[in-house]
């Protein structure tokens, strides 16, 4: 494990990004207290609003008239 200070992450960045791709931990730490830590996040695993076709079922069809009493519980006479 890697700790280095804030003001060392900020200087060496790019070199800690490779620590921590190369599977490395590194914490930076404010002064003693260690507050962050810095994580690789596996490749090609993040997909995002992916989802599998039909996978939420037919949606309602909004141009299909109403029934009687679905209109008139839309216009409020029911």
């Amino acid at each position: 494990m890697r700790k280095v200070t804030i003001h060392v992450a900020k200087t060496q960045l790019s070199r800690l990004i490779e620590a921590a791709l190369a599977g490395e931990e590194v914490v930076i730490s404010k002064g003693d207290k260690p507050v962050v830590r810095l994580v690789a996040i596996p490749q090609g695993q993040f997909k995002l609003g992916v989802l599998e076709p039909d996978a939420l079922g037919a949606g309602p069809d909004f141009f299909s008239p109403m029934d009687e009493d679905e209109l008139a519980d839309w216009e409020g006479r029911s």
